[in-house]
């Protein structure tokens, strides 16, 4: 896409006493490296004193052994995975953001995208203001301390700060003594918590991250809520909650979260197996092999096979050392992705018609490449399977969908997709069966305005975020 928006994965732990707190964040965000591979930071907290380390690249380069020897022991740690817009990449949106202010420090990080942005920038900019990124993250910062400077205490800021901010926002907050999870009125990202044996609390976007730190996961947080981890335990506040209707987004059940990740009480890879399934139901064809496209098509294509009786093949085999495509800031670049991201097994497609189960079309370019891939190795037919419906509206609230303009369903008919693509067939998830994916009876509980444009919020009424990205020249063009 021509502007890309960030979707990004954030973690934090609570401990009651000094321990390897940098080497814990370092493999839960590991874990979550799926969600950002641009930047990434770590922040930790040792009796006050905050010692941090972020930049540019994936999270195995980015902390060595002495990077996180550096880094030290604490009681506390946050840390932050994040892609970005081709425009914004770089050390100075990394994240976490640490702050100090009069009343102490703070560390934050944050997922997800807020739709008022613009209007509280230009609020804090006339009050004197001054940034230095250009992502959501500073202005919910900077809104948390002016809050912070008459409250009682950080979470009660925090508390104040959510009447202003509009959107979706999962935040891992870190003070000196206490570390701190929110989540927006709307629950548009996820956010869970979970407890280790030796009493530390972990908090992350998924629970797949909780796993890899040896926790046990114990809820979601609540839409809405503020959860507190102190030397007194866990406990929230729950003023924000029930506000409004819950509205996780559905596509993290669809491509952005890991299949072995539990979001709101529900398994991702279930989700995937049941959207095979329904495609299997409103979209049969006569084939020889399913396969899918990895890794988040896989468990959507083992859902056909099961359902169509068409026996299962691993039709790719996968370079895994190289970022996805979806969010690969230009055009050539994702077409040089592809190319070495995946390579087909002629054995399994050779001679054989193919159903190709994939998570999403938004461009068409990489689907495009994909089928070309699998013509060259032989495969007689080819009809894709797509296990969301098309996407014929932007996204405000962090994923990488911002403009109608580089949707291919908005521009083409199926059949003319279906020419573009070179497949021979295309079916796509109903948006009846959304419902389905997480087991609720009606649209409740989820978010599909990039399939519908039903926005669980107001949308903005512009999108004057990104004016420090482009020239003098083009800002003016931008207000005639």
């Amino acid at each position: 896409m021509s502007q890309l928006r960030e979707e990004c994965g954030v973690f934090g732990i609570y401990t009651s006493e000094d321990s390897p707190v940098a080497v814990d964040t370092y493999y839960g965000l590991y874990a979550l490296q799926h969600r950002g591979q641009e930047s990434c930071g770590i922040v930790v907290n040792q009796d006050g004193l905050f010692r941090s380390h972020k930049d540019v690249g994936l999270v195995s380069s980015v902390f060595t052994n002495d990077v996180l020897q550096k880094l030290g022991d604490g009681r506390m740690a946050i840390g932050h995975v994040r892609y970005a817009t081709n425009a914004t990449k770089g050390v100075i949106n990394a994240q976490p953001l640490t702050v100090n202010h009069v009343k102490g420090h703070m560390a934050l990080a944050h997922n997800g995208s807020l739709v008022n942005y613009w209007e509280l920038r230009e609020e804090l900019e006339m009050n004197g203001a001054i940034f230095h990124m250009t992502s959501d993250t500073e202005v919910i910062s900077y809104t948390i301390i002016r809050e912070r400077l008459t409250s009682p205490s950080i979470e009660e800021a925090i508390n104040r700060a959510m009447h202003k901010l509009k959107g979706a926002y999962s935040l891992v907050i870190m003070s000196p003594k206490k570390l701190i999870a929110v989540r927006d009125e709307n629950g548009l990202r996820p956010l869970c918590y979970g407890t280790r044996d030796d009493g530390s609390y972990v908090v992350a976007s998924e629970s797949c991250a909780l796993d890899a730190v040896g926790a046990t996961y114990v809820r979601d947080v609540r839409p809405g809520e503020i959860v507190i981890f102190d030397q007194n335990g866990v406990r929230s506040i729950t003023d924000h909650c029930d506000k409004a209707p819950k509205k996780t987004c559905i596509f993290e059940y669809i491509y952005f979260a890991r299949p072995d990740s539990v979001i709101d009480g529900v398994s991702v890879h279930r989700s995937r197996i049941l959207a095979g399934e329904f495609l299997a139901e409103d979209h049969p064809v006569e084939a020889d092999v399913v396969i899918g496209v990895p890794d988040s098509g896989i468990d959507a294509a083992i859902g056909y096979s099961r359902k169509s009786g068409i026996p299962y093949e691993i039709g790719f085999i996968k370079n895994k050392y190289i970022a996805r495509t979806f969010i690969a800031p230009t055009q050539k670049q994702r077409e040089k992705s592809v190319s070495i991201k995946l390579n087909p097994l002629q054995d399994a497609v050779n001679g054989k018609r193919v159903v190709l189960v994939d998570d999403s079309i938004v461009r068409g370019t990489t689907c495009a490449r994909i089928i070309r891939l699998l013509r060259e190795a032989g495969a007689k037919e080819i009809h894709v399977r797509i296990s969301a419906p098309p996407f014929l509206h932007p996204c405000y609230y962090g994923t990488d969908i911002s403009s109608r303009d580089v949707l291919i369903a908005c521009h083409m008919t199926q059949d003319e997709i279906v020419k573009e693509i070179g497949a021979d067939t295309l079916g796509f998830l109903g948006i009846d069966r959304l419902k389905g994916l997480i087991g609720s009876p009606d649209d409740a509980g989820y978010c599909d305005a990039c399939f519908t444009e039903k926005y669980p919020t107001l949308p903005p009424k512009e999108m004057p975020k990104r004016r420090f990205d482009s020239g003098l020249s083009q800002r003016e063009d931008n207000k005639k």
